[in-house]
Formats: C-alpha cells, sequence, structure tokens
C-alpha cells in the first residue's frame, strides 16, 4: 500500500481529516492553562481554513487534568515509551507514563474513527511533540509518545514549525 502523503492530503483537503493539538487553536488545555500566544494560533488556524478538523489534547484524553505539572520523557523519547524502555515523570516526581500511553491510544483511537491520516501537534510536548521535546528543562530533538503512535500507525505528523515550510 502507497504511504499516505501531505501532498496527498492537500489535493484533497476538505475531505481529508486532521487532528490537531487543541491548544494550537487557542483551547486552553496546555498544562500551564495558558492560550498560546496569537500569531501561532492564527497561524494554526488560517492554515485550517477550509479543513474539517478535530482539536484533541491527549493529555487530557489520559485523564490529566488543566492545570498539571509539567512533565518530561526520562531517558528516551516516545517510542521507548511506547517499548517500555523510558518513562514520563512530572515535574513533582509523579511517573505519569500510564496517562501518557493512555492518551495517545485515545488519540489514535479517534483518528482511527474519523480515517484522519494528518495531525497537527504541538512541538516540544512529551505527547505532542514531532521533532523536539523537553529534557531537563532543554529542547531535544525528538518525539513525544502521541506522535510516536500516530507515526507507527501510518499517519503523517506535522507541528506548527512546519506549517511555515507548506
Amino acid at each position: 500500500m502507497k504511504e499516505f502523503t501531505i501532498e496527498m492530503w492537500q489535493k484533497d483537503v476538505e475531505n481529508q481529516p486532521v487532528l490537531v493539538s487543541a491548544c494550537l487553536i487557542g483551547l486552553r488545555c496546555r498544562y500551564d492553562g495558558k492560550r498560546l500566544d496569537s500569531d501561532t494560533i492564527k497561524m494554526v488556524l488560517n492554515f485550517l481554513r477550509g479543513c474539517w478538523f478535530l482539536p484533541v489534547c491527549p493529555e487530557q484524553l489520559g485523564g490529566l487534568p488543566t492545570v498539571r505539572p509539567p512533565m518530561e520523557i526520562e531517558q528516551g523519547h516516545g517510542d521507548a515509551v511506547l517499548d517500555g524502555h523510558a518513562r514520563v515523570i512530572d515535574s513533582q516526581g509523579t511517573e505519569r507514563t500510564a496517562e501518557m500511553i493512555l492518551g495517545a491510544n485515545e488519540t489514535y483511537r479517534i483518528a482511527a474513527l474519523v480515517g484522519a491520516k494528518v495531525a497537527l501537534l504541538k512541538d516540544g510536548s512529551p505527547s505532542c511533540g514531532s521533532h523536539l521535546i523537553k529534557h531537563k528543562g532543554r529542547r531535544i530533538k525528538g518525539e513525544g509518545v502521541t506522535a510516536a503512535l500516530l507515526k507507527r500507525k501510518g499517519m503523517v505528523i506535522l507541528s506548527e514549525h512546519d506549517l511555515r515550510k507548506l
């Protein structure tokens, strides 16, 4: 089977649903309960104009509240968490691996229900990061748990930074 590409999605954007991190469209679901900057929100909404999109927050879908302590992947990236080789720990030292995996699975379940093959996810997040995640307070290359799972399932993963290139 031919791999789905962003170019294929762009040719039929009105009929191809896209999952989007809810925080990228201005919903207050981030760990700190705040909105992203308005320039990012405007850019994302402009990109999504004419699209059928579904906002998701994998961390909330995993049962975590808003507001919540910030989290990081300890000793690895999203793939390592999915494979049981790394954990997600919040800033208070509480392990949140189970919630992150549940949120990733629920996000994929939504994608599968609507036939979404593209996800626009917030970079830098331990769940949604598609290119970058935080480790010891610094941004490093890597994927979050949800991004890694969706990629394994064959979805095209974009971040807000990718929009500038399209």
